[in-house]
């Protein structure tokens, strides 16, 4: 029988195994750095922006399987998505992994939905969400013309 949790267990499995993205991007436009003192899971995202439109992003680093699945996901998902559709996704990510009483179409969230399941275990949550919030608060500091290359801690 087709078990999904089974499923979403291989795909966390496989993006830590094998990290899609997982390098640094030179050039890069944007390069911010996330840290989790709590459990050590540190990562450096890197973007490459055309316009407004998201045309390659990287992550380097190193944390938990559910951690490196979480920034291997997210940069497939947001490589040639424009800004405001990468922010989009990460409200949709964000409510995915935290709200218990979320009905989110999983298949409208394709694989990100692998780690639906981490907002069962809160502890976790950090782990899942360490790249989404670096990659947003760097977005948002490059949208004000701040200097994007900075630290973020999750505590």
């Amino acid at each position: 029988m087709f078990d999904l949790k089974d499923l979403y267990q291989e795909i966390i499995v496989d993006h830590n195994r094998a990290p899609r993205n997982f390098r640094e991007i030179l050039d890069a436009d944007i390069k911010a750095e996330g840290y989790n003192p709590l459990c050590g899971d540190k990562l450096t995202v890197y973007l490459k922006l055309d316009g407004d439109v998201i045309s390659d992003v990287s992550f380097q680093g190193e944390g938990c399987a559910i951690s490196v699945a979480s920034a291997s996901l997210m940069t497939d998902q947001l490589k040639g998505k424009t800004e405001a559709e990468a922010e989009k996704i990460f409200e949709t990510f964000h409510e995915l992994v935290t709200d218990r009483e979320s009905e989110i179409d999983l298949e409208k969230v394709g694989k990100l939905g692998a780690l639906a399941g981490v907002r069962e275990f809160p502890a976790r949550v950090k782990c899942a969400t360490l790249c989404w919030h670096t990659l947003n608060s760097a977005l948002e500091d490059h949208d004000q013309g701040k200097d994007s290359h900075e630290t973020i801690s999750t505590e």
